[in-house]
């Protein structure tokens, strides 16, 4: 699917694309003094609304519901109601889902982008291709005005304080995206009397940054919020803030604003159906998970000199053979060196990561060390002297093995049946 079938970021896109958001991100970490976000508002439609909260499970399940309905769904997206990196985890669990049941789908992320630096990557990985971030000031004397507190970590910071993070953290925000070669929307809430006269500016920075696309998007009045008494720009003053900054960067000018709920093309009115199904999933109960065992490892290491018996101390040895017992005949996988640098119990580790496709090792010998290292890191070890297809043969079909076993092994540093190097 071309980048071009993206609603929001392409015009002409709108006439034949829809899009779906998942509100999967309740918490919010800055507080917008413009913002009241409510969860259960139909006729309403602004950024931080929606009339359910999914769990990822449940917006998959509520997605394709919306993709048997809706067939010109090109974009899937999260924008709240709260910040999608807010809720880090149930973010990007969603994104992952989508991207993997539906890996010809575009996703996007609309962003404050306080936490974001700390995902970049993540986004990149699960081929996030569009993020929007509102940045309303590039000016904190400016932001201060417009946010009564912003959180970092588990600590709520005043408006001075809080207003230079965010907007140190939204410069790192979009800088890492555009590296990453994602393409970036910065949202710009005009606010009458607070910022509109500073648009421009964010504009022209925005520029400097090689941001994609600007949107001015006009005040909607929120009643219970700090700037309730504030009242909607009028079109002719969003035209002529728009007109200003196009000057520096593209415009977007048919943004409607959406909801963290809205689905469709960007002018079809509320799918009641849709509507229902969300809160229909948003109340479907989590399946029970099914426990799936990892089977044990697979392999079986052998200490042996000719590959036929099982012959050779563990400490003595420069390589072990690895078996496939899976099958009734054994099946030689390789001869896998092994390392015989460091010091007493370093080197028992390392064999260890070395060997963790095994979940047993048949030796001749082995001392105190590395019995000890090896034992704690969940290998059996048996100390045998046989055919080695007799042996694993036996200890599959758990068969008793005392005449295998050797009567008196060797200790630490103890007289070796071959090199005398001991096991340290």
């Amino acid at each position: 699917m071309n980048i071009k079938n993206h609603p929001c970021f392409n015009p002409n896109a709108c006439k034949s694309y829809g899009r779906v958001h998942l509100p999967v991100a309740p918490r919010c970490n800055i507080q917008c003094n413009f913002c009241n976000r409510k969860f259960d508002c139909v006729n309403e439609s602004r950024p931080g609304v929606t009339s359910g909260i999914l769990k990822p499970f449940q917006a998959m399940e509520y997605l394709d519901r919306v993709m048997a309905r809706k067939k010109n769904i090109s974009v899937v997206g999260i924008a709240g109601p709260g910040d999608p990196f807010a809720n880090p985890e149930e973010t990007l669990t969603t994104i992952e889902m989508v991207n993997k049941k539906y890996p010809d789908i575009l996703l996007c992320l609309a962003t404050n982008g306080l936490n974001l630096p700390d995902y970049l990557d993540e986004v990149a990985k699960v081929n996030v291709s569009h993020v929007s971030v509102t940045i309303n000031a590039v000016d904190p004397t400016i932001s201060e005005k417009i946010y009564a507190w912003v959180r970092s970590g588990k600590k709520s910071l005043p408006p001075g304080k809080g207003a230079r993070l965010l907007l140190e953290k939204q410069m790192e925000s979009v800088a890492g995206l555009k590296e990453r070669g994602i393409i970036v929307k910065v949202n710009t809430i005009v606010l009458p009397g607070i910022n509109d006269h500073h648009v421009v500016d964010i504009a022209k920075k925005m520029a400097e940054m090689e941001v994609d696309l600007f949107n001015c998007m006009p005040y909607y009045p929120n009643e219970g919020s700090n700037f309730s008494h504030l009242e909607e720009p009028s079109k002719k003053e969003i035209a002529g803030i728009q007109a200003a900054a196009q000057k520096h960067i593209p415009q977007m000018m048919h943004c409607k604003r959406c909801r963290a709920d809205a689905v469709g093309m960007l002018d079809d009115k509320p799918d009641l159906t849709l509507l229902t199904s969300l809160r229909e999933c948003a109340s479907l109960e989590e399946p029970a998970e099914i426990e799936i065992k990892t089977p044990a490892a697979p392999y079986v290491a052998v200490a042996t000199r000719e590959g036929v018996l099982v012959n050779q101390h563990l400490g003595e040895a420069t390589e072990l053979a690895i078996y496939d017992t899976s099958e009734e005949e054994l099946i030689l996988v390789e001869q896998r060196r092994i390392s015989k640098s460091g010091g007493p119990g370093a080197r028992w580790h390392t064999l260890a990561e070395q060997l963790k496709d095994c979940h047993l090792i048949l030796v001749s010998g082995v001392g105190d060390v590395p019995r000890n290292v090896l034992t704690e890191e969940g290998f059996e070890i048996l100390m045998v002297n046989g055919l080695i297809q007799e042996v694993v043969d036996a200890v599959k079909s758990k068969q008793n093995i005392n005449h295998f076993i050797k009567r008196a092994p060797l200790t630490c540093n103890a007289e070796c049946s071959g090199t005398g190097m001991g096991c340290m």
